[in-house]
């Protein structure tokens, strides 16, 4: 099915997809496109390696699924009632489904169900794997921003013209303020060449979102912090949504980045990951 300029939320029944399903409704009646549901099960591939040579379809195995698809959709239906909505169910593993149907979604929407407690776990690895291999950018719902925050972006001198142009994108249809950062290390900062290149980045992003969204109210600050990871959730206080961007070598360590991967295990609001490409422009 063609889920192209869509919205893609998973869905497993969960509370935590609960949640990432009611904002994907609310985001997509925002901008004004539609939303496609979609619920993986993994029960082919567990039958397939418990019993390989019987297989065939389990009645109530699909009833299940089928009835977490209805679930999902009547809360689409009590958040967004015109909203147009798609559905599919499809088997296999979710991490791979949903990744494949990123290709062809302007951005797919997953809840999160890590372990909390003393392992500090909080983004599940399903959410993890997307966030380092999905095409399109991916929204991490671990819970509720500020409503009427802004949404903020953190960016280095390098590649930022795609994080800042998603960004920008989703404080316009939010009615948000955009927050641009730009964190530099405590010996950065004591070195004036650095900080004029951290101001220069900044002010470039700055004229670059003026430019395509001049409607933005917009926040830049230039912050000095031993961790980067750290500098940015304290600067998140009060947003809506934080925006980051992860390089686009596929594996999830290396591909998301420990600055990233750390805002989406500590973030107090959802996290947009925006897979960086070199020679990305604003508002690819």
């Amino acid at each position: 099915m063609d889920t192209n300029g869509r919205v893609v939320v998973g869905y497993d029944g969960s509370r935590e997809a609960g949640q990432a399903v009611r904002w994907a409704a609310h985001h997509a009646q925002a901008r004004r496109c539609g939303l496609h549901l979609v619920h993986c099960s993994l029960w082919p591939e567990v039958a397939d390696a418990a019993n390989p040579v019987t297989g065939g379809a389990d009645p109530a195995t699909k009833h299940s699924a089928e009835t977490i698809v209805a679930e999902g959709v009547a809360t689409i239906r009590e958040v967004a009632p015109g909203l147009e909505l798609t559905t599919s169910l499809v088997y296999g593993w979710p991490a791979e489904n949903l990744r494949k149907l990123s290709s062809r979604a302007a951005l797919l929407v997953v809840g999160s169900r890590g372990m909390g407690g003393f392992m500090g776990l909080l983004v599940g690895s399903v959410s993890l794997e997307l966030a380092a291999t999905a095409v399109c950018p991916v929204a991490v719902i671990r819970q509720p921003g500020q409503p009427g925050g802004p949404v903020m972006v953190g960016i280095s001198n390098e590649y930022w013209e795609g994080v800042v142009g998603q960004a920008a994108l989703f404080a316009s249809v939010m009615g948000a303020a955009l927050r641009i950062v730009h964190v530099i290390g405590r010996a950065e900062s004591q070195s004036p060449k650095h900080v004029a290149a951290a101001r220069e980045t900044l002010a470039s992003a700055v004229r670059s979102v003026g430019n395509t969204w001049p409607e933005l109210r917009i926040e830049e600050l230039l912050l000095t912090g031993v961790s980067v990871a750290g500098t940015l959730l304290a600067a998140a206080d009060h947003a809506q949504m934080v925006v980051v961007g992860s390089s686009a070598r596929g594996t999830i360590l290396a591909s998301i980045g420990s600055s990233a991967h750390a805002v989406l295990h500590h973030a107090g609001c959802p996290v947009l990951v925006i897979r960086q490409v070199t020679g990305q422009t604003l508002g690819s």
